[in-house]
Protein backbone atom coordinates (compact mmCIF):
# COMPACT_ATOMS: atom_id res chain seq x y z
CA UNK A 1 0.00 0.00 0.00
CA UNK A 2 1.68 3.62 -1.11
CA UNK A 3 3.08 5.12 1.97
CA UNK A 4 0.66 8.72 1.25
CA UNK A 5 -2.30 6.86 1.62
CA UNK A 6 -1.42 4.49 4.81
CA UNK A 7 -0.13 7.85 6.66
CA UNK A 8 -3.17 10.17 5.72
CA UNK A 9 -6.09 8.01 3.77
CA UNK A 10 -5.77 4.59 6.27
CA UNK A 11 -6.72 6.71 9.52
CA UNK A 12 -9.34 8.49 7.84
CA UNK A 13 -11.09 6.04 6.30
CA UNK A 14 -10.73 3.80 9.33
CA UNK A 15 -12.38 6.77 12.08
CA UNK A 16 -14.74 7.74 9.07
CA UNK A 17 -15.96 3.86 8.48
CA UNK A 18 -16.74 3.60 12.02
CA UNK A 19 -18.48 6.64 12.65
CA UNK A 20 -20.66 6.07 9.43
CA UNK A 21 -22.53 3.08 10.58
CA UNK A 22 -23.94 4.54 13.91
CA UNK A 23 -24.51 8.28 12.35
CA UNK A 24 -24.04 8.97 8.79
CA UNK A 25 -24.93 5.33 7.34
CA UNK A 26 -28.40 5.82 9.36
CA UNK A 27 -28.42 9.87 9.85
CA UNK A 28 -30.02 9.74 13.21
CA UNK A 29 -26.97 11.23 15.03
CA UNK A 30 -27.15 14.36 12.42
CA UNK A 31 -30.72 15.12 13.01
CA UNK A 32 -30.47 14.63 17.19
CA UNK A 33 -27.04 16.41 17.24
CA UNK A 34 -27.29 18.84 14.17
CA UNK A 35 -30.50 19.53 12.80
CA UNK A 36 -32.72 19.61 15.48
CA UNK A 37 -30.96 23.18 16.24
CA UNK A 38 -32.48 24.82 13.05
CA UNK A 39 -30.96 24.42 9.21
CA UNK A 40 -28.13 27.05 10.29
CA UNK A 41 -27.71 26.32 13.34
CA UNK A 42 -27.16 22.81 12.66
CA UNK A 43 -24.39 24.08 10.49
CA UNK A 44 -22.86 26.26 12.76
CA UNK A 45 -22.63 23.01 15.11
CA UNK A 46 -20.67 21.06 12.28
CA UNK A 47 -18.41 23.81 11.96
CA UNK A 48 -17.58 23.33 15.58
CA UNK A 49 -17.47 19.47 15.75
CA UNK A 50 -15.29 20.44 12.88
CA UNK A 51 -12.53 21.86 15.19
CA UNK A 52 -12.68 19.95 17.87
CA UNK A 53 -12.33 17.07 16.17
CA UNK A 54 -9.48 18.37 13.85
CA UNK A 55 -7.41 19.38 17.50
CA UNK A 56 -8.06 16.44 19.87
CA UNK A 57 -7.04 13.68 16.86
CA UNK A 58 -4.08 16.10 15.71
CA UNK A 59 -2.71 15.78 19.56
CA UNK A 60 -3.72 12.47 20.06
CA UNK A 61 -1.86 10.74 16.55
CA UNK A 62 1.33 12.76 18.08
CA UNK A 63 0.87 11.38 21.58
CA UNK A 64 0.46 7.80 19.90
CA UNK A 65 3.78 8.24 17.62
CA UNK A 66 5.73 9.66 20.40
CA UNK A 67 5.23 6.80 22.86
CA UNK A 68 4.46 4.09 20.21
CA UNK A 69 0.78 3.09 21.77
CA UNK A 70 -1.56 1.73 19.78
CA UNK A 71 -3.78 0.30 21.54
CA UNK A 72 -6.14 2.16 24.10
CA UNK A 73 -5.22 0.38 27.26
CA UNK A 74 -1.40 1.40 26.87
CA UNK A 75 -2.13 4.81 25.32
CA UNK A 76 -4.22 5.67 28.56
CA UNK A 77 -1.87 4.00 30.74
CA UNK A 78 0.70 6.45 29.62
CA UNK A 79 -1.65 9.10 29.30
CA UNK A 80 -3.41 9.16 32.43
CA UNK A 81 -1.62 6.50 34.21
CA UNK A 82 -3.96 4.67 37.50
CA UNK A 83 -7.23 6.50 36.08
CA UNK A 84 -6.99 4.57 32.84
CA UNK A 85 -9.85 2.57 34.11
CA UNK A 86 -12.23 5.11 34.05
CA UNK A 87 -12.11 5.45 29.62
CA UNK A 88 -12.26 1.63 30.28
CA UNK A 89 -15.65 1.70 31.94
CA UNK A 90 -17.00 4.71 29.65
CA UNK A 91 -15.78 2.72 26.55
CA UNK A 92 -17.18 -1.01 26.95
CA UNK A 93 -20.44 1.39 27.52
CA UNK A 94 -20.40 3.21 24.75
CA UNK A 95 -19.09 0.16 22.77
CA UNK A 96 -22.15 -1.79 23.12
CA UNK A 97 -24.42 0.99 23.14
CA UNK A 98 -22.85 1.53 19.06
CA UNK A 99 -23.29 -1.90 18.52
CA UNK A 100 -27.06 -1.83 19.72
CA UNK A 101 -27.73 1.49 17.43
CA UNK A 102 -25.91 -0.77 14.28
CA UNK A 103 -27.75 -3.80 14.91
CA UNK A 104 -31.12 -1.84 15.25
CA UNK A 105 -30.37 0.07 12.52
CA UNK A 106 -30.13 -3.15 10.35
CA UNK A 107 -33.01 -4.66 11.81
CA UNK A 108 -35.28 -1.89 10.83
CA UNK A 109 -33.96 -1.36 7.13
CA UNK A 110 -34.76 -4.51 6.30
CA UNK A 111 -37.60 -4.89 7.98
CA UNK A 112 -39.49 -1.88 6.27
CA UNK A 113 -37.71 -2.48 2.73
CA UNK A 114 -37.99 -6.39 2.72
CA UNK A 115 -40.28 -7.57 5.65
CA UNK A 116 -37.72 -9.37 7.02
CA UNK A 117 -37.81 -9.57 10.65
CA UNK A 118 -35.83 -6.78 12.85
CA UNK A 119 -34.01 -9.77 14.86
CA UNK A 120 -33.41 -11.44 11.99
CA UNK A 121 -31.15 -8.54 10.10
CA UNK A 122 -29.92 -7.69 13.62
CA UNK A 123 -27.93 -11.23 13.76
CA UNK A 124 -27.14 -11.29 10.32
CA UNK A 125 -25.25 -8.41 10.34
CA UNK A 126 -23.55 -9.10 13.25
CA UNK A 127 -22.42 -12.59 11.96
CA UNK A 128 -20.81 -10.65 8.91
CA UNK A 129 -18.88 -8.45 11.66
CA UNK A 130 -17.84 -12.12 13.25
CA UNK A 131 -16.75 -13.01 9.76
CA UNK A 132 -14.76 -10.00 9.12
CA UNK A 133 -12.78 -9.74 12.44
CA UNK A 134 -11.96 -13.67 12.01
CA UNK A 135 -9.03 -12.77 9.16
CA UNK A 136 -7.21 -10.11 11.37
CA UNK A 137 -6.27 -6.37 11.48
CA UNK A 138 -5.16 -5.98 7.54
CA UNK A 139 -8.56 -7.67 6.38
CA UNK A 140 -10.29 -4.82 8.69
CA UNK A 141 -8.08 -1.80 7.77
CA UNK A 142 -8.57 -2.66 3.95
CA UNK A 143 -11.84 -3.28 4.24
CA UNK A 144 -13.16 -0.26 5.94
CA UNK A 145 -10.75 1.78 3.64
CA UNK A 146 -12.47 0.49 0.15
CA UNK A 147 -16.15 0.61 1.90
CA UNK A 148 -15.70 4.56 2.99
CA UNK A 149 -14.66 5.23 -0.52
CA UNK A 150 -17.81 3.63 -2.10
CA UNK A 151 -19.87 5.25 0.30
CA UNK A 152 -18.55 8.68 0.07
CA UNK A 153 -19.54 8.13 -3.38
CA UNK A 154 -22.53 7.05 -2.41
CA UNK A 155 -23.51 10.50 -0.20
CA UNK A 156 -22.71 12.49 -3.39
CA UNK A 157 -24.59 10.87 -5.57
CA UNK A 158 -27.64 11.11 -3.33
CA UNK A 159 -26.98 14.85 -2.16
CA UNK A 160 -26.78 15.40 -6.24
CA UNK A 161 -29.95 14.38 -6.64
CA UNK A 162 -32.04 16.05 -3.91
CA UNK A 163 -30.19 19.21 -4.42
CA UNK A 164 -31.71 18.55 -7.81
CA UNK A 165 -35.30 18.09 -6.69
CA UNK A 166 -36.61 21.92 -7.11
CA UNK A 167 -39.39 21.96 -4.89
CA UNK A 168 -37.40 23.66 -2.06
CA UNK A 169 -34.65 25.79 -2.66
CA UNK A 170 -32.19 24.27 -0.19
CA UNK A 171 -29.50 26.87 -0.04
CA UNK A 172 -31.97 29.55 0.78
CA UNK A 173 -33.76 27.42 3.17
CA UNK A 174 -30.48 26.55 4.50
CA UNK A 175 -28.88 30.41 4.75
CA UNK A 176 -32.43 31.63 6.06
CA UNK A 177 -32.90 28.75 8.60
CA UNK A 178 -33.30 28.90 12.14
CA UNK A 179 -30.33 29.20 14.70
CA UNK A 180 -31.96 27.56 17.52
CA UNK A 181 -30.44 27.32 21.26
CA UNK A 182 -27.85 25.02 22.05
CA UNK A 183 -25.98 24.30 17.95
CA UNK A 184 -22.65 25.15 20.04
CA UNK A 185 -23.37 22.11 23.04
CA UNK A 186 -24.74 20.17 20.02
CA UNK A 187 -21.59 20.43 18.06
CA UNK A 188 -19.09 19.84 20.79
CA UNK A 189 -21.30 16.86 22.32
CA UNK A 190 -21.31 15.37 19.16
CA UNK A 191 -17.49 15.46 18.48
CA UNK A 192 -17.05 14.64 22.08
CA UNK A 193 -18.62 11.38 22.11
CA UNK A 194 -17.45 10.06 18.39
CA UNK A 195 -14.04 11.54 19.79
CA UNK A 196 -13.74 8.35 22.33
CA UNK A 197 -13.22 5.67 19.42
CA UNK A 198 -9.91 7.59 18.34
CA UNK A 199 -7.78 5.71 20.91
CA UNK A 200 -9.76 2.22 20.06
CA UNK A 201 -8.38 2.89 16.05
CA UNK A 202 -5.34 3.46 16.78
CA UNK A 203 -3.67 0.46 15.07
CA UNK A 204 -4.66 2.31 12.24
CA UNK A 205 -1.97 5.08 12.30
CA UNK A 206 0.97 3.04 13.12
CA UNK A 207 2.44 4.29 9.80
CA UNK A 208 2.65 7.64 11.15
CA UNK A 209 6.66 8.18 11.56
CA UNK A 210 6.58 11.90 12.24
CA UNK A 211 4.75 15.22 13.92
CA UNK A 212 4.12 16.95 10.51
CA UNK A 213 2.40 13.94 9.57
CA UNK A 214 0.63 13.43 12.68
CA UNK A 215 -0.64 16.49 13.04
CA UNK A 216 -1.68 16.62 9.18
CA UNK A 217 -2.95 13.05 9.45
CA UNK A 218 -5.46 14.59 12.57
CA UNK A 219 -6.39 17.34 10.40
CA UNK A 220 -7.26 15.30 7.17
CA UNK A 221 -9.38 12.94 9.34
CA UNK A 222 -11.13 15.66 10.99
CA UNK A 223 -12.44 17.23 7.83
CA UNK A 224 -13.07 13.82 6.17
CA UNK A 225 -15.01 12.80 9.34
CA UNK A 226 -17.78 15.89 8.52
CA UNK A 227 -17.89 15.96 5.27
CA UNK A 228 -21.15 13.60 4.84
CA UNK A 229 -22.17 15.62 8.18
CA UNK A 230 -22.65 18.79 5.85
CA UNK A 231 -24.05 17.05 3.05
CA UNK A 232 -26.62 15.15 4.64
CA UNK A 233 -27.72 18.42 6.98
CA UNK A 234 -28.37 20.55 4.14
CA UNK A 235 -29.81 17.80 2.10
CA UNK A 236 -32.41 17.41 4.91
CA UNK A 237 -33.77 20.80 4.12
CA UNK A 238 -35.87 19.54 1.40
CA UNK A 239 -38.02 17.23 4.10
CA UNK A 240 -37.77 19.29 6.74
CA UNK A 241 -39.27 19.20 9.39
CA UNK A 242 -40.74 15.75 8.97
CA UNK A 243 -36.95 14.39 8.76
CA UNK A 244 -36.35 15.04 12.36
CA UNK A 245 -38.86 12.22 13.78
CA UNK A 246 -38.15 9.96 11.32
CA UNK A 247 -35.60 6.56 13.26
CA UNK A 248 -33.72 6.07 9.86
CA UNK A 249 -33.81 9.75 8.29
CA UNK A 250 -31.43 8.64 5.59
CA UNK A 251 -33.53 5.66 4.49
CA UNK A 252 -36.74 7.70 4.56
CA UNK A 253 -34.72 10.80 2.58
CA UNK A 254 -33.85 8.67 0.08
CA UNK A 255 -37.02 6.48 -0.11
CA UNK A 256 -39.24 9.90 -1.10
CA UNK A 257 -36.61 12.00 -2.85
CA UNK A 258 -34.19 9.96 -5.02
CA UNK A 259 -34.52 7.06 -7.82
CA UNK A 260 -35.08 3.54 -6.58
CA UNK A 261 -31.90 2.92 -8.21
CA UNK A 262 -29.98 4.72 -5.88
CA UNK A 263 -32.35 3.45 -2.84
CA UNK A 264 -31.12 0.04 -3.30
CA UNK A 265 -27.48 0.35 -3.99
CA UNK A 266 -27.96 2.88 -0.57
CA UNK A 267 -29.45 -0.34 0.94
CA UNK A 268 -26.74 -2.05 0.06
CA UNK A 269 -23.61 0.81 0.95
CA UNK A 270 -25.69 1.03 4.54
CA UNK A 271 -25.60 -2.66 5.95
CA UNK A 272 -21.94 -2.76 4.79
CA UNK A 273 -21.17 0.47 6.20
CA UNK A 274 -23.38 -1.12 9.52
CA UNK A 275 -20.74 -4.01 9.40
CA UNK A 276 -17.75 -1.92 9.58
CA UNK A 277 -18.82 -0.07 12.41
CA UNK A 278 -19.08 -2.71 14.30
CA UNK A 279 -15.97 -4.51 12.77
CA UNK A 280 -13.42 -1.21 13.66
CA UNK A 281 -15.01 -1.50 17.35
CA UNK A 282 -14.56 -4.70 17.93
CA UNK A 283 -11.25 -4.94 16.38
CA UNK A 284 -10.23 -2.02 18.72
CA UNK A 285 -11.19 -4.18 21.84
CA UNK A 286 -9.32 -7.32 20.26
CA UNK A 287 -5.93 -4.84 20.06
CA UNK A 288 -6.76 -3.96 23.73
CA UNK A 289 -7.19 -7.64 25.02
CA UNK A 290 -3.77 -8.44 23.32
CA UNK A 291 -2.01 -5.74 24.92
CA UNK A 292 -2.60 -6.93 27.81
CA UNK A 293 -1.97 -11.40 27.45
CA UNK A 294 1.01 -10.90 25.14
CA UNK A 295 2.49 -7.23 24.90
CA UNK A 296 4.75 -7.01 22.37
CA UNK A 297 3.38 -9.02 19.60
CA UNK A 298 1.34 -8.42 16.96
CA UNK A 299 -1.85 -9.94 16.71
CA UNK A 300 -1.32 -12.74 19.27
CA UNK A 301 -4.59 -14.17 19.02
CA UNK A 302 -5.74 -16.61 16.71
CA UNK A 303 -9.08 -16.86 14.32
CA UNK A 304 -10.99 -18.95 16.88
CA UNK A 305 -10.50 -16.48 19.92
CA UNK A 306 -10.91 -13.26 17.44
CA UNK A 307 -14.45 -14.51 16.42
CA UNK A 308 -15.62 -16.11 20.34
CA UNK A 309 -15.07 -11.94 21.62
CA UNK A 310 -16.67 -10.91 18.64
CA UNK A 311 -19.64 -12.93 18.99
CA UNK A 312 -19.64 -12.45 23.26
CA UNK A 313 -19.58 -8.54 22.53
CA UNK A 314 -22.13 -8.79 19.72
CA UNK A 315 -24.36 -10.34 21.36
CA UNK A 316 -24.85 -8.20 24.08
CA UNK A 317 -25.25 -5.34 21.38
CA UNK A 318 -27.32 -6.77 20.49
CA UNK A 319 -30.01 -6.88 23.37
CA UNK A 320 -29.28 -2.96 23.40
CA UNK A 321 -30.57 -2.66 20.33
CA UNK A 322 -33.60 -3.97 20.74
CA UNK A 323 -34.12 -0.75 23.12
CA UNK A 324 -35.02 1.00 19.79
CA UNK A 325 -32.24 3.32 17.67
CA UNK A 326 -33.67 6.96 18.70
CA UNK A 327 -33.90 5.96 22.18
CA UNK A 328 -30.47 5.14 22.27
CA UNK A 329 -28.96 7.66 20.63
CA UNK A 330 -31.35 10.32 22.36
CA UNK A 331 -30.32 8.67 25.58
CA UNK A 332 -27.22 6.88 25.65
CA UNK A 333 -24.58 9.33 24.06
CA UNK A 334 -25.04 12.41 25.48
CA UNK A 335 -24.43 11.18 29.08
CA UNK A 336 -21.13 9.28 27.94
CA UNK A 337 -19.74 12.38 25.89
CA UNK A 338 -19.24 14.70 29.28
CA UNK A 339 -17.09 11.49 30.73
CA UNK A 340 -15.14 11.01 27.59
CA UNK A 341 -14.32 14.85 27.43
CA UNK A 342 -12.84 14.60 31.32
CA UNK A 343 -10.74 11.20 30.88
CA UNK A 344 -9.79 11.65 27.57
CA UNK A 345 -10.19 15.05 25.27
CA UNK A 346 -8.94 17.39 28.30
CA UNK A 347 -6.26 15.44 29.03
CA UNK A 348 -4.79 14.47 25.63
CA UNK A 349 -5.21 18.45 24.90
CA UNK A 350 -3.58 19.22 28.14
CA UNK A 351 -1.54 16.82 29.98
CA UNK A 352 -0.97 14.79 26.90
CA UNK A 353 0.82 18.09 25.19
CA UNK A 354 2.70 18.93 28.15
CA UNK A 355 4.34 15.28 27.80
CA UNK A 356 4.59 15.05 23.94
CA UNK A 357 6.79 18.67 24.69
CA UNK A 358 8.73 16.86 27.69
CA UNK A 359 9.65 13.82 25.72
CA UNK A 360 10.81 15.90 22.66
CA UNK A 361 13.00 17.60 25.28
CA UNK A 362 14.80 14.70 26.87
CA UNK A 363 15.33 13.68 23.10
Amino acid sequence: MNRCMQVYIVPAAVFVSVVMGGGYGTGREVVEFFTRYGLLGGLLGIGVASCVFALVLACTYEFARVFQVYDYRTFFGKLIGPFWICFEILYLLLFLLVLGVVGSAAGNILEEEFGISSLVGMAGVLVLVIALVYFGREAVEKVLTLWSIGMYLVFVAYFIQVMDHGDVDVLHAVENGAVEVGWLQGGVLYAMYNLAIAPVLLFSTRAIRSRAEAILAGLVTGLAVMIPAILFHVSYAVGYPAVLDEPVPNYWMMSQYTTPLLLGIFLVALLGTLVETGAGLVQGFIERIEAVLKPGEDEALGHPARAGIAIVTLGLGGLLGSLGIVSLVAKGYSALSVGFALVYIIPICTLGLVKIMKSSEMG
